[in-house]
């Protein structure tokens, strides 16, 4: 009897023991295993500043600098199919358009981004004003379901997005730096949102300007849709003092469209005139003798 109890008690015993030896297994030797399953991820730091891309072009900080922003990019695919998405056209004739400045000379040009990298929309922008740029083209590729719908469109921000961002503007400036050369340092917070939105009515302004000139250098070139330059508030246009211009190159989704803006010759004809569009917009802000 004595016996069938002892051998009740150890049977009862048994898992405990079990468990208390994988515990001290794994303390043994669970260390060494570790780095196999661990993985640790450095998280960016909260309200860090991206890093500035090169500025390529004249060492001479006077010459003009054109800031071009090929849209879409990293996880964000764009329009089109997987085997042709917009932010693989974006970026082609981002570093089209910069290697014909380039070439011609005389002009300062940057890329937000050179390779397939994720910006949020307010990051684009915020290069161009902190590398002081004097002009900013963000490049997309339309997208409709109609598939007939083709032809570049040209847009430029919207009085009412020039209005609504206004304050906005005036507060993360806080009243401590300028636009447009114009001091805001110790002004009221509606003096500063009225100086901010002159300032980007002025800029709204310079950015229909080049606008035209697109138009005008690339009508024999690309083709347009009817209205060819239109507004409305994008995101990436919401600069307070900064000729801003988003350039629909055409529609993606448009079988003739898409073969223009993935070809050596669509992409040169692109390049070519909208250079020439750059150059006429900075001569005619250039000192007359």
């Amino acid at each position: 009897m004595a016996s069938r109890i002892v051998d009740l008690v150890l049977l009862a015993l048994a898992p405990v023991a079990i468990y208390a030896g994988m515990i001290a297994a794994d303390r043994h030797f669970g260390h060494a295993r570790a780095p196999a399953y661990v993985v640790r991820l450095v998280l960016p730091v909260a309200g860090a500043a991206l890093g500035l891309p090169p500025v390529q072009g004249p060492l001479d900080a006077s010459r003009p600098l054109v800031v071009i922003d090929a849209g879409h990019g990293g996880h964000d695919p764009g329009a089109g199919p997987a085997d042709m998405p917009e932010k693989a056209v974006t970026l082609a004739l981002a570093r089209a358009l910069r290697d014909q400045l380039l070439a011609e000379g005389g002009i300062r040009v940057a890329l937000t981004r050179d390779e397939d990298r994720y910006l949020l929309l307010p990051e684009r922008a915020d290069i161009a004003r902190r590398l002081k740029a004097d002009l900013f083209i963000s490049i997309h590729a339309d997208s409709a379901d109609n598939a007939e719908a083709s032809g570049a469109t040209l847009y430029t921000l919207s009085d009412r997005g020039s209005s609504d961002t206004a304050a906005q503007l005036a507060a993360k400036e806080n009243r401590a730096d300028t636009v447009n050369g114009i001091a805001l340092g110790g002004q009221s917070d509606a003096v500063s949102a009225i100086l901010v939105d002159l300032s980007q009515r002025e800029s709204a302004a310079r950015s229909v300007e080049f606008a035209r000139l697109v138009l005008r250098e690339a009508g024999g070139a690309l083709r347009f849709r009817e209205p060819a330059l239109q507004s409305a508030a994008f995101v990436v246009l919401k600069s307070a003092d900064l000729p801003s211009v988003l350039f629909e190159a055409g529609f993606i989704s448009n079988e003739a469209d898409a073969r223009e803006l993935t070809s050596d010759a669509g992409r040169a004809a692109f390049a070519d005139s909208t250079a020439r569009a750059v150059r006429a917009f900075f001569a005619r802000r250039e000192p007359q003798p």
